[in-house]
C-alpha cells in the first residue's frame, strides 16, 4: 500500500479525544451567520434555526443559542442526558427497540432528556438547579467557544463524522483503538481482547504513546498489548508538553483528558470552559513546537451522550468481525454525529471536510485508517479497513505560518458546585475497576474498596495502586 500524498508529509498524528458532546451541540452554529457555507464555499450541514423536537407536551421544542451570557451555559445541558443503546435508540427513533428498517428522526431528544432528570435525581446525582427537559436543544453559539470554534474555522471541520456505534463511551473508545467493540454496546465491559493500534504500531517498530492527564491513562488497561506495553509508552500531559516541545513526540499520540468531575473531560454536566483550555493546551504545545510543519490533530468526541443533534445516523456500516452484537444488534448503523476537528498547518482555512464521494462516512476507525494509510499497516477489522482516512484534507504543498487562535482564550472556569466537586465521575470509576484487577505479586483488589467516596478518594486510589504495579513490575 503506498501512503497519500497528503499523508506523506505527516509524521505525527495526535488524537485529543473528549467525552459525550452531539455535533450540533457544540459547533452546529458554526457557520450559521454565513447561511451554513464556509469562507471556501464549502456547504455546512449546521442548524437553521428551524429544528425542534417534540416535548412532553407534544408541542415542538426549539432549537436555540448558549451564549456566553446564558445562564450556567458551561454546565449546559444542567444533567446528564441519556446514553448507551436504549437511550441513544429512544432519541434518534422515539422508541428504545426500533425495527430494523426504521429511518432515524432525532425526533427524541427531549422527552428522553425528561426521563434523565428524573433518573439522575433518583440517583443522587448532580442536576443543576433550574435544569428542565427543554435544555437539550441548546446548542453552543462560536462566541461561547472561541476555541473549538477557531480551530474549525481556522483549519477543517468534519460535519459527516459519526461515532462508530449508536451507544456509550466504551465501545466507542474501543472502535477508535481497536476497530471493534467485540459485540459489547454498554461501559461494563471495560477490558478487550483484541489487538489494538497501539500493538499494531508495536509490531511495525513505529513508535507510539498514550498520555492521562493527571493518572496515568485509562486506555493502558483496556488491552492486552497497552497492559503489557512499557511504563515509557505513557506519559501526563505535562510530559506531552514537554515532548512536543522538545521535538520527540512519536509517531501516534493518544491524549486523555482528565476523568474527575472537577476535570476537563467536557461530560455533561462539567464544566465546559476547562475542556476549552485543554484544546487550547494541547494545540498550543503541538503550534510552538519544532514538529508542527509535519503534524496533524484530530479532537473528537467518543459520541454524542444524549446531546442534540438534527442528522439521522446512516446506515451502510461495515460489521467489524464476527462478534456476536448485544441487543441483537449488527453493527451496520452508525452512531450519531460528534463534533470533529482536523487541524494541521497543511489544512486550508475554512474546509468542511467529509468522506470521498460515495463512500462510507467518516466515523472514528477512519482515525485507524488514517494510522494504517500512512505508515502502510494491515487494518485491524473489517470495519477500519473499509474507512476512508482524512488524508484528503492535507491540500496544501507547504505549511502555513499564521495562527488562527492568536490572541484566542478559553472561557474562565466557572464555580463548581459543592455536590459536583465530590462526585466521582463513571470514568473515574471505570479506571478504578481497571485498577482493581492489576495483578500486583500475584495478586489482585477484585474491586476497588468500598472506602471510596469522592473523586479525589477515586484519583487516589488510582494513582497509588498504578504506581504501585509499576513497580512491582521492574
Amino acid at each position: 500500500m503506498s501512503t497519500p500524498v497528503g499523508l506523506a508529509n505527516i509524521q505525527h498524528i495526535v488524537v485529543l479525544m473528549l467525552e459525550n458532546r452531539a455535533f450540533d451541540h457544540m459547533l452546529g452554529y458554526l457557520y450559521s451567520a454565513e447561511d451554513n457555507v464556509s469562507p471556501r464555499g464549502h456547504a455546512f450541514e449546521g442548524l437553521t434555526g428551524r429544528e425542534s423536537c417534540p416535548g412532553i407536551d407534544g408541542n415542538p421544542v426549539p432549537v436555540y443559542p448558549i451564549t456566553p451570557t446564558t445562564q450556567n451555559a458551561y454546565f449546559m445541558p444542567g444533567a446528564d442526558p441519556g446514553e448507551g443503546f436504549a437511550a441513544t435508540n429512544a432519541q434518534l427513533f422515539g422508541t428504545e427497540t426500533p425495527s430494523s428498517d426504521a429511518v432515524p428522526t432525532n425526533k427524541g431528544f427531549v422527552t428522553n432528556y425528561a426521563e434523565a432528570i428524573t433518573a439522575n435525581k433518583a440517583k443522587g446525582w448532580h442536576v443543576v438547579a433550574g435544569t428542565t427537559a427543554d435544555m437539550i436543544m441548546g446548542c453552543y453559539r462560536p462566541d461561547a467557544l472561541p476555541v473549538l470554534s477557531a480551530l474549525a474555522r481556522g483549519y477543517a471541520v468534519c460535519d459527516q463524522w459519526f461515532c462508530s456505534a449508536p451507544t456509550m463511551t466504551m465501545p466507542n473508545r474501543a472502535f477508535v483503538c481497536a476497530g471493534t467493540s467485540q459485540g459489547h454496546l454498554d461501559d461494563h465491559t471495560k477490558i478487550f481482547t483484541v489487538p489494538s493500534v497501539f500493538g499494531l504500531m508495536s509490531d511495525h517498530s513505529l513508535a507510539w504513546k498514550i498520555y492521562g492527564y493527571r493518572n496515568s491513562p485509562l486506555t493502558r488497561l483496556d488491552f492486552p498489548d497497552t497492559t503489557s506495553a512499557p511504563g515509557s509508552a505513557f506519559g501526563l500531559f505535562h510530559d506531552f508538553q514537554a515532548d512536543a516541545a522538545a521535538g520527540e513526540l512519536p509517531a501516534y499520540t493518544f491524549l486523555e483528558p482528565s476523568w474527575s468531575s472537577t476535570g476537563n473531560i467536557q461530560h455533561p454536566n462539567y464544566d465546559v470552559a476547562l475542556g476549552e483550555q485543554l484544546v487550547l493546551d494541547t494545540y498550543r504545545a503541538l503550534r510552538d513546537g519544532p514538529a508542527w510543519p509535519s503534524t496533524l490533530l484530530v479532537v473528537t468526541y467518543d459520541e454524542h451522550g444524549g446531546c442534540y443533534d438534527h442528522v439521522g445516523p446512516p446506515s451502510g456500516a461495515t460489521r467489524p468481525d464476527a462478534s456476536v452484537g448485544e441487543f441483537e444488534f449488527d453493527f451496520t448503523r452508525f452512531g450519531p454525529r460528534v463534533p470533529t476537528v482536523l487541524v494541521s498547518p497543511l489544512i486550508e482555512a475554512g474546509t468542511v471536510f467529509r468522506g470521498p464521494g460515495g463512500s462510507v462516512p467518516l466515523d472514528h476507525t477512519s482515525i485507524l485508517a488514517t494510522v494504517e494509510h500512512r505508515w502502510s499497516l494491515p487494518p485491524l477489522t473489517a470495519r477500519d479497513g473499509a474507512a476512508p482516512d482524512v488524508g484528503a484534507v492535507l491540500t496544501l504543498p507547504s505549511a502555513r505560518t499564521d495562527d488562527p487562535l492568536a490572541g484566542v482564550t478559553a472561557p474562565p472556569p466557572s464555580t463548581l458546585p459543592g455536590g459536583l466537586a465530590q462526585q466521582p465521575s463513571h470514568l473515574q470509576k471505570v479506571h478504578a475497576d481497571l485498577a482493581a484487577r492489576l495483578i500486583i505479586n500475584g495478586h489482585t483488589d477484585g474491586e476497588p474498596p468500598p472506602t471510596l467516596h469522592t473523586n479525589a478518594d477515586y484519583d487516589n486510589y488510582i494513582s497509588e495502586r498504578t504506581r504501585v504495579w509499576d513497580a512491582s513490575r521492574t
